[in-house]
């Protein structure tokens, strides 16, 4: 059996290890990003979401979107968005995306959202306006959507999907034993389901999750196999980052050891690609995904 080194935190906000040191963003690009960010209005899970690969994104001159707002009404607790109860969304924002992705210049955009349970349709008719607005005013580029889970509301499901877009994610973000403290609004099976049907419909299916919130081995093992089972192309594997001191504590930093195999192990089990190391975010990279 191989033995899989992994460094036990004793407290939740003790020193990083050095594989998980990232530069502070700089350079040209990263500003321009920015600037273009704040102009139009936009949200980032960049920076809502306290990426630690900001920099590198931002200063290749891409970025993650965030639609319909920056208040996300599940109260996951990993995640460093804000929760509550959130205002009304802009109508506008689908057209001010598109440009800011224009501006850019990209060749490939990703897209995300909070969840939005308090809206009828989950915020499903933005999403494919989103899409097709972009798609409109730049039809060579390809498009990522990282779409929240719908509740089980597949005719929601079906309209976020079907605007054109190349790639659908939806991240387990974490094992099943896990999910009522990290994921409680959520469930396993029904994300599970949601990639199914996401298959189905014919798009290139991805999920993503992370490590050092306490799972074993043979857990993400079995998620895998789930994953698989469910039709997933595409798996992300990062480590988890305490955002505040009110979140999820981190159990664990991985070693990169561990990410590497867990890597090898995805591709034994039929993944078409699989981004795994401390610092992958479900974004990293994803225009080596379409």
């Amino acid at each position: 059996m191989i033995e899989l080194p992994v460094i036990e935190e004793t407290s939740p906000r003790r020193r990083k290890p050095p594989w998980l040191k990232v530069r502070l963003p700089s350079g040209e690009n990263y500003r321009r990003v920015r600037h273009i960010v704040h102009q139009y209005r936009l949200h980032t899970i960049c920076e809502s979401g306290n990426c630690p690969n900001i920099g590198e994104c931002w200063g290749a001159g891409t970025a993650t979107f965030m639609i319909l707002g920056n208040v996300c009404t599940r109260s996951c607790t990993f995640c460093a968005v804000q929760t509550g109860r959130p205002p009304e969304y802009d109508e506008e924002e689908p057209y001010r995306v598109a440009e800011a992705i224009r501006l850019m210049g990209v060749r490939h955009a990703v897209i995300t959202s909070v969840n939005r349970d308090e809206l009828p349709d989950k915020g499903a008719e933005i999403w494919y306006l989103t899409v097709r607005a972009v798609k409109t005013l730049c039809p060579d580029v390809t498009i990522e959507t990282l779409i929240p889970d719908t509740r089980g509301d597949w005719r929601a499901l079906e309209r976020m999907i079907s605007a054109g877009q190349e790639v659908v994610s939806h991240n387990m973000e974490t094992v099943q034993s896990l999910y009522r403290r990290v994921r409680p609004q959520a469930k396993y099976h029904r994300s599970l389901e949601q990639i199914r049907r996401t298959k189905e419909y014919g798009k290139r299916t991805k999920s993503g999750l992370m490590l050092g919130l306490g799972e074993t081995r043979d857990e993400v093992l079995q998620l895998m196999d789930d994953l698989r089972e469910h039709g997933c192309d595409v798996l992300t594997i990062g480590q988890y980052l305490q955002p505040t001191k009110m979140h999820h504590p981190v159990v664990e930093y991985v070693h990169p050891d561990v990410f590497e195999y867990y890597r090898e192990e995805g591709y034994k089990r039929g993944f078409d690609v699989v981004e795994s190391a401390p610092l992958v975010r479900s974004s990293y990279h994803a225009e080596r995904h379409v």
